[in-house]
């Protein structure tokens, strides 16, 4: 259904439904967007404190671990078997006999190097190439500061110590001992077991070890790089989300060497998809319940209102005795009561209006007939008193005749024009006839009217077809109305006073054009030019001329318009059709039709 056609009770529900759906809606979408941006809030700050937890964890394995290695390159350092391998200076056996003490020592890293800094043995496991890892540690024991290691994607912590033949204060230097333990993935998992966190060492912008399977690692080498020390970022890996946050231990590395620590938001993600849906199920919950109790106080508050506003459009249809509501609401009650008593006001107003406009037209339809028909009965009146002397010539007393029929003709013709207009809509008497004779008629009978006098009335010449079906008496009398109402024009005229007619026509219909040279029409009643009584500037007429002429034309099919108007020229057009439509619906024409030029 429409909603314009809707009943307004329907309506009104529909429109409190839809704002209680609309509020909340956005009750619950404010409530989303606050308690998941609140519970991210919360969820960031506890992942970062564990992060840092992490990092922390990390610093302090890595200080014991470092610690240990260096008592243990210590004690090394101090071993007599150690330092009387070192003075042989025979390299081959350093190598061989430095897998003994490699193996005794338990660490993933052993070397050897001589006073000059030149590293002449170095174990790892098998994966690490010794020759690698020789050369990667030819260029870092130079540096005391360093204690990591990257050789052959290995990472190492190291720790070195001098060998001294003798005392360290007096003795001779032999060489250095280094010995250091691998950063793996056991280590890692350490490093994040506090926080349930992942971890990943990145050097040189390419993971080294991580405790992330290895598809998944390729998210970090960018994002790690962009991170500042200390900093957090969050970094997509797959289809999760992680926090990270990173140590910058490039200080302690001959390549730039990151730790970076991971938490996953997938707990926090779970958890907060939970509480969308709870959220969504209590708000769904309270939409069906809202809505069964704004429906049942909707009806119960809009079903008066409904019976009323029923009331209302009966009255406007004109049941004037549509039961009017008197149950609801106290506000409906009242309303009903005051529609009540404003229904019996209009009612009577109406009724006094109907006769006030009666007896005005009746007044203006006598006003203006009595003044014509005064007119005409003293043209009688006088000439029946030069009839009643015996001393007038025949020519004058057929003169006198003459001007007595025509005023008795023209009390016929008016009171005609009153009873064509009163039977306007009945049925036409309709007849074969050109419209052409039905003008000269007119022209000759405007003729002799009074209001013609001084004015040239001229009808060009044409060769058109001007047959049609009409009701002659009808047509002529509207040709008659429009002529009279250009020379009254006319006769107002300062220069010329001229009306010219003209016919024209097609295979449809047949026009009469009339042209009077008067001061034109007032623009206040180019509107209403067609409406009964308007006759603004004359002093004689009934002013049913125009609306006569207006029906007339309406009834044949055709109009009669104002196509322009200005002083000196004003031209109204009549056009009826030639044959009559039973299929045309007057209605569809127009009122009056006013062109302007």
């Amino acid at each position: 259904m429409p909603i314009e056609k809707a009943r307004p009770g329907i309506r009104t529900r529909v429109l409190l439904l839809t704002s209680l759906v609309l509020i909340i809606a956005a009750t619950t979408a404010s409530s989303l967007y606050i308690i998941r941006s609140r519970l991210r809030q919360q969820v960031h700050a506890n992942l970062q404190v564990d992060l840092s937890h992490s990092v922390e964890t990390f610093q302090d394995l890595q200080a014991g671990r470092l610690a240990t290695l260096q008592r243990e390159t210590t004690l090394m350092a101090a071993l007599p078997s150690l330092k009387a391998l070192m003075t042989t200076n025979d390299s081959r056996t350093i190598v061989d006999d430095a897998v003994d003490f490699w193996k005794t020592s338990g660490n993933d890293l052993f070397a050897l190097a001589d006073g000059d800094h030149r590293v002449l043995t170095a174990d790892a496991p098998g994966a690490v190439n010794n020759e690698d890892l020789k050369r990667n540690l030819q260029q870092m024991i130079a540096d005391p500061s360093k204690h990591y290691l990257l050789s052959g994607g290995k990472l190492f912590e190291y720790s070195m110590r001098p060998l001294y033949f003798g005392s360290q204060a007096n003795g001779t230097l032999l060489g250095y001992v280094i010995a250091g333990f691998a950063i793996d993935h056991e280590f890692l998992q350490e490093v994040g077991r506090g926080a349930g966190a992942e971890a990943a060492f990145v050097a040189n912008d390419e993971v080294v070890v991580s405790t992330l399977p290895r598809e998944r690692q390729g998210a970090l080498r960018n994002e790690a790089a962009r991170e500042k020390d200390g900093g957090s970022a969050i970094v997509m890996v797959g289809q999760e989300r992680f926090l990270t946050a990173s140590k910058d231990l490039s200080d302690g590395s001959s390549t730039p060497l990151r730790l970076v620590v991971m938490k996953s938001f997938d707990a926090a993600d779970r958890a907060e998809r939970v509480i969308n849906r709870l959220v969504f199920l209590a708000s769904l919950l309270a939409i069906i319940a809202g809505s069964a109790l704004m429906l049942l106080l909707a009806r119960m508050v809009t079903r008066p209102l409904e019976l009323l506003a029923a009331g209302v459009r009966a009255f406007g249809e004109g049941d004037l005795q549509h039961k009017l509501p008197s149950g609801g609401t106290q506000e409906v009650q009242y309303l009903s009561g005051v529609f009540a008593e404003m229904r019996d006001e209009i009612q009577k107003t109406h009724r006094a209006l109907l006769e006030a406009e009666r007896l005005a037209t009746i007044g203006r339809m006598a006003s203006s007939v009595s003044h014509d028909l005064r007119h005409y009965l003293a043209a009688v009146y006088a000439n029946a008193e030069f009839l009643a002397s015996s001393a007038l010539p025949a020519n004058e007393r057929t003169e006198l005749f003459e001007e007595i029929r025509v005023a008795v003709n023209g009390t016929t013709d008016m009171l005609d024009s009153l009873l064509i207009f009163s039977r306007t809509g009945t049925a036409l008497q309709r007849v074969p006839s050109t419209v052409s004779s039905l003008v000269e008629r007119a022209v000759a009978l405007m003729r002799t009217h009074p209001d013609a006098e001084r004015v040239t009335i001229r009808m060009e010449k044409h060769d058109v077809d001007t047959t049609a079906a009409l009701d002659t008496k009808q047509v002529e009398r509207a040709i008659y109305n429009l002529l009279l109402n250009a020379c009254q024009s006319a006769r107002e005229s300062t220069t010329k006073r001229e009306v010219t007619i003209s016919l024209s026509g097609d295979k449809k219909t047949v026009s009469v054009t009339i042209i009077d040279s008067g001061l034109g029409v007032a623009e206040g009643i180019r509107e209403s030019l067609f409406d009964p009584f308007v006759s603004q500037g004359k002093q004689r007429g009934t002013g049913l001329g125009l609306t006569l002429a207006w029906s007339v034309a309406r009834e044949h099919d055709g109009e009669v318009k104002l196509v322009s108007s200005r002083p000196g020229e004003t031209i109204f057009r009549l056009t009826v059709a030639r044959h009559f439509s039973q299929t045309s619906n007057p209605a569809d024409h127009p009122r009056s039709t006013v062109l302007a030029q």
